[in-house]
């Protein structure tokens, strides 16, 4: 069962999809993409492709390690989220071969469903709220939000009022019967951060994710004494090395990587494991497409410490498709009070519908995230 064959497929609103083939004629499907550096990852497969041209699918970890550390310099966000996708396509090949799902050769599952949360958006706190009960309607219970747009490098109190009262809004509209995130985005600086942290305490919030930029941890124990909040961060952090340092602190509750730059299924796994020796909750980020959500879900399924999972349905990027429009079988993810159900379908448990794939790649896309800018035209976190 030797690779034999590699493509890759630009496709919108921001994907970039894998498809890794077999002498034996098996397909396995990743995700390897940075939001807005698609063409970039896309050089760093491809760069990586006589590596694996004729290797045999199914030795998984020493591809994984032949492609960490067969290269001087490693990590970051580009090599890791090369190696995620290529790791995604080998488990989702090495499950079909077996017949099983990939939590299956994980260990097995420890649960029958997973709980989701979608994210509300709006620039208003009428439409925040429209669009809070439209979720709700669509079977979502949990919720994220960001919880400002540009800041200052120090708030001034208007700024910091005004995120605070959208956010207060829906929480109002909602009640507390939902669970409620709030994602900082790492737009706030620490001497802002902590004064809106202890603004939201009333507001009862499941977790804050990334209140400062991981460049910042050192003031993470200082910002946590000012809330009662779960703290959340992890999504731009791309190893088990870059997650130690915050296992460490032990300041974090809840981290967040992404099945798509976080090394893969191998890898998530591995950081999830080290999650629960330090006590603290797995919550993959995943604001991208079905393979690499449902990469997740595999993990999700193996991993006791996992309390909630992110999907892209119907996020704010998704403006020319949606995260089934690739689907042949959209069913797996319906979304029943809060949860998803676990498939039993073999390898990633999703049929991708390759005609669709290959027509929309013709278009491919262009997708770069905003510059932001202050009033007084300094560049800001977006």
């Amino acid at each position: 069962m030797r690779i034999s064959k590699i493509e890759l497929f630009k496709v919108q609103p921001r994907w970039l999809f894998l498809r890794l083939e077999t002498e034996t004629g098996l397909v396995g499907w990743g995700e390897p993409v940075v939001e807005g550096k698609a063409d970039t990852v896309a050089a760093a497969v491809n760069e990586m492709c006589p590596l694996l041209l004729g290797k045999e699918a199914g030795g998984i970890e020493d591809i994984w390690q032949m492609l960490y550390r067969g290269g001087f310099y490693r990590g970051g966000p580009v090599l890791m989220s090369a190696i995620s996708g290529i790791d995604q396509a080998l488990w989702d090949i090495k499950g079909k071969a077996l017949g099983v799902p990939v939590y299956e050769l994980l260990g097995g599952a420890v649960r029958t469903k997973m709980k989701v949360y979608g994210w509300i958006g709006g620039d208003r706190p009428s439409e925040l709220v429209a669009t809070a009960k439209r979720r709700l309607e669509q079977g979502f219970t949990a919720f994220k939000m960001n919880a400002c747009g540009e800041m200052e490098w120090i708030a001034d109190v208007k700024s910091i009022e005004r995120a605070v009262a959208s956010i207060a809004a829906v929480r109002e509209a909602l009640g507390t019967s939902v669970d409620l995130a709030v994602d900082f985005h790492g737009r706030v600086h620490k001497g802002s951060a902590k004064r809106m942290v202890k603004e939201l305490e009333p507001l009862k919030l499941m977790f804050i994710e990334e209140p400062l930029l991981f460049e910042n941890m050192e003031a993470l124990p200082d910002l946590v004494c000012h809330t009662t909040a779960s703290i959340a961060l992890g999504e731009r952090l791309f190893s088990r090395w870059d997650f130690k340092r915050i296992f460490e602190q032990r300041t974090v509750d809840i981290v967040q990587p992404d099945l798509s730059h976080a090394g893969g299924i191998s890898e998530v796994r591995r950081i999830a494991a080290m999650a629960e020796a330090y006590d603290v909750a797995l919550a993959p980020h995943c604001p991208l497409g079905p393979i690499s959500f449902a990469s997740a879900l595999q993990v999700d399924f193996s991993s006791i410490n996992a309390v909630i999972q992110e999907t892209s349905m119907g996020i704010h990027y998704n403006e020319e498709a949606d995260l089934l429009d690739y689907l042949l079988n959209p069913e797996v993810f319906d979304v029943k009070e809060g949860f998803v159900d676990r498939s039993t379908l073999p390898g990633l448990g999703i049929l991708i519908d390759e005609d669709k794939v290959r027509r929309a790649a013709e278009t491919g896309h262009c997708w770069k995230n905003p510059i932001w800018r202050n009033a007084d035209g300094a560049i800001t976190e977006w």
